[in-house]
C-alpha cells in the first residue's frame, strides 16, 4: 500500500531540514557555492528557468527527489501517459497530452484508435477555422464559455496577439453578469458575427444563459441563418441541434475543462492564429510532455518545480505565490494559472477520502510587470509575509522599440535582485530585509511553440505537487455546491416564504429583490 507523503522518511528529513533552511541566506549561498546559478538553472524545450534564488540548497533538492521516489510520482506519471484512469473519483483517464501528440508519434498500446479520433477532430476544426479566416463577411468571433472554456482560449489569443489575423476581432463572454455580454454585443453586427458556444454538456448555466441571450440578440438584430453564425463546442449534439446549431466539434470525457484548449475548445485560438500556428502551439506542449516523460529527475523541470512547490507550501509555510510576467501580452496568464493550480490542487482529502494534515494548493495571483511594481510590490518587498515571486521574461520582443524592452528587462532583473539582496538602510522606513525568494523564467520569444511549452510545463508542475500530496488533481467538486444552491434560490426568488434558506440569505434576498 502506498504510504502518504507525511508518512515517508524523506518527509521527516525535510522537516528536519526546514529548521536550518528557513533562515537560509541567499546572498551567502552564492558566495559559498560558486556554481549555484549553473546548478540551479534548468532548461526544458523552449523554456529556461533560474531557480538559484529559491529558498533551497542541494541538500533540500536531494531530499525532495527522494520524496518523489517514495510517493511514486514517476509511477503515476507513467500511468498518466499510458491512459490509466488516474482520475479516481470520476473513473476517468487524464489524456489532455494525447490532444497534442502528433501523427506518427509513438502511442501507448490500446490508444491508437482514440488518437486517430483526436487527429480526425483536429483536422475537422482546423479546416473549419481556415474557412472562417477566409470569410471577409465574418469580422467578429465571440467565444461564450466559462472556466477552462474561457480562460485558456482568452489567455492564448491575448498572448499571441502578434500572430492573430488583423481581419477579425475576438471577444470573450463568460460572466453571468449581463453587463459583460451587453458591453460586447452592443458593438457588433449580427450578420458579421460568429458565436462559439463552449460547453461539453451544453447545459452549463452561465454559458447557456449567455448563449440564449446572444441568440435572441441575433434574431432581434435581423440576423439570418443561426446555423451559420453559431457553432457548438460540445459533446451534446442533440441539445446543440435543439438550439439551432448544425456545426459542432466534440471532445472526450477525459478532457478536463482546465486542460481543454488543446481540443476543439481551442477553436477560437485556431481561427485567430491559423492552423499552422495552432499545430506549433500543440508541438511546443508535446515537446514538454516528452521532456517530462523522459528527462532524468535532476534535469526534469516540471518535476523540480512541483517539488519546490511542496517544499514551500509544507515546510517553509509559504501559502501564496505571485506570478509576474514581464510581457504585457501575458496579462491573462496569472488568471489562467489560478484555475490550473487552485482548481486542481485545492483539495483537503486524499484519494482515499481521508482528511489531510498538511496544506495543498497555494494562492496564485499576479499582474504583469512593471504595473505590479506600482501596486503590490511594496508588500512583497517590505510586508510581513514572505511571498515567493515568479518572474517571466521574453528575450526578443515583437516590436522595434529597443529602449522600451531593455528597460522592461532591466526592471525584471533589478526586482529579482532587490528581493534577494535587500537594503540595510538605517532608516527603518527604507529598510528592505531582502532574502526573499524568486525564480526567473526566460522564453527566447513569445511564439505559439514557446507558449505551448510554458503551459504544458505548468500543467505537469501542478501534477507533480498533487501526486506528492496524494490527492486527485483532476476533479473539481468544489464548484458543485454553489451551483445547486443557486438553482434553489432562483426557484424562490419571488417567494414571500422561503425554504432551506438561512436567515442571512433570506434577509439578503429580500433586500436584493
Amino acid at each position: 500500500m502506498l504510504k502518504r507523503c507525511d508518512q515517508v522518511a524523506s518527509w521527516q528529513k525535510l522537516n528536519e531540514l526546514k529548521v536550518t533552511k528557513v533562515s537560509l541566506d541567499l546572498t551567502k549561498a552564492f558566495v559559498n557555492q560558486a556554481n549555484r546559478f549553473e546548478h540551479f538553472s534548468a532548461e526544458a524545450p523552449h523554456v529556461f528557468v533560474d531557480l538559484s534564488k529559491c529558498m533551497w540548497d542541494e541538500e533540500v533538492e536531494k531530499a525532495l527527489l527522494e520524496l518523489a521516489n517514495e510517493t511514486k510520482v514517476f509511477s503515476l506519471r507513467d500511468a498518466l501517459f499510458k491512459g490509466d484512469s488516474i482520475n479516481t473519483t470520476e473513473g476517468r483517464s487524464v489524456m489532455h497530452w494525447l490532444l497534442r501528440t502528433p501523427k506518427g508519434a509513438q502511442i501507448p498500446a490500446g490508444l491508437e484508435s482514440t488518437h486517430a479520433e483526436v487527429l480526425t477532430t483536429l483536422d475537422a476544426f482546423l479546416s473549419f477555422a481556415e474557412k472562417v479566416r477566409s470569410k471577409d463577411s465574418i469580422t467578429d468571433v465571440v467565444n461564450i464559455g466559462i472556466g477552462g472554456s474561457d480562460l485558456g482560449p482568452q489567455m492564448a489569443i491575448r498572448a499571441l496577439a502578434e500572430y492573430v489575423t488583423p481581419t477579425k476581432s475576438f471577444h470573450f463572454i463568460s460572466n453571468i453578469d449581463a453587463h459583460e455580454i451587453t458591453g460586447v454585443l452592443d458593438k457588433l453586427d449580427p450578420n458579421k458575427t460568429l458565436f462559439l458556444i463552449s460547453s461539453k454538456s451544453f447545459t452549463t448555466i452561465e454559458t447557456m444563459t449567455n448563449a440564449q441571450t446572444a441568440k435572441q440578440w441575433f434574431i432581434n438584430g435581423g440576423g439570418k441563418n443561426i446555423d451559420q453564425h453559431f457553432v457548438g463546442l460540445t459533446s451534446n449534439v442533440v441539445l446543440a441541434k435543439e438550439f439551432g446549431i448544425d456545426t459542432t466539434f466534440g471532445f472526450w470525457d477525459w478532457v478536463g475543462g482546465r486542460y481543454s484548449m488543446w481540443s476543439s475548445i481551442g477553436l477560437a485560438i485556431a481561427i485567430a492564429i491559423g492552423a499552422k500556428a495552432f499545430k506549433e502551439f500543440l508541438q511546443g506542449a508535446f515537446e514538454m510532455d516528452e521532456h517530462f516523460k523522459s528527462a532524468a529527475p535532476k534535469d526534469n523541470l516540471p518535476l523540480k518545480l512541483g517539488l519546490l512547490d511542496v517544499w514551500y507550501r509544507n515546510f517553509l509555510n509559504y501559502k501564496s505565490r505571485n506570478i509576474a510576467p514581464y510581457h504585457s501580452a501575458l496579462y491573462r496568464l496569472p488568471a489562467y494559472l489560478q484555475q490550473l493550480d487552485m482548481e486542481s490542487n485545492g483539495k483537503s482529502v486524499d484519494k482515499s477520502a481521508q482528511g489531510l494534515s498538511y496544506g495543498t494548493a497555494s494562492v496564485l495571483w499576479g499582474e504583469p510587470g512593471t504595473n505590479g511594481q506600482h501596486a503590490f510590490f511594496q508588500m512583497l518587498h517590505q510586508g510581513t509575509d514572505v511571498i515567493p515571486i515568479e518572474f517571466i521574461a521574453v528575450k526578443t520582443p515583437s516590436h522595434s522599440h529597443t529602449n522600451h524592452h531593455e528597460l522592461l528587462l532591466a526592471n525584471a532583473l533589478a526586482q529579482a535582485q532587490a528581493f534577494m539582496v535587500g537594503d540595510a538602510n538605517v532608516n527603518k522606513a527604507r529598510y528592505f530585509s531582502g532574502n526573499r525568494p524568486s525564480l526567473f523564467t526566460i522564453l527566447e520569444r513569445l511564439t505559439p511553440t514557446s507558449l505551448g511549452a510554458l503551459i504544458a510545463l505548468s500543467e505537469h508542475r501542478t501534477f507533480v505537487a498533487g501526486a506528492v500530496w496524494g490527492i486527485n488533481s483532476f476533479d473539481q467538486y468544489g464548484v458543485e455546491l454553489g451551483k445547486t444552491l443557486t438553482l434553489n434560490i432562483m426557484k424562490q426568488y419571488s417567494n414571500e416564504e422561503f425554504t432551506n434558506l438561512d436567515p442571512s440569505t433570506q434577509g439578503l434576498l429580500r433586500r436584493l429583490r
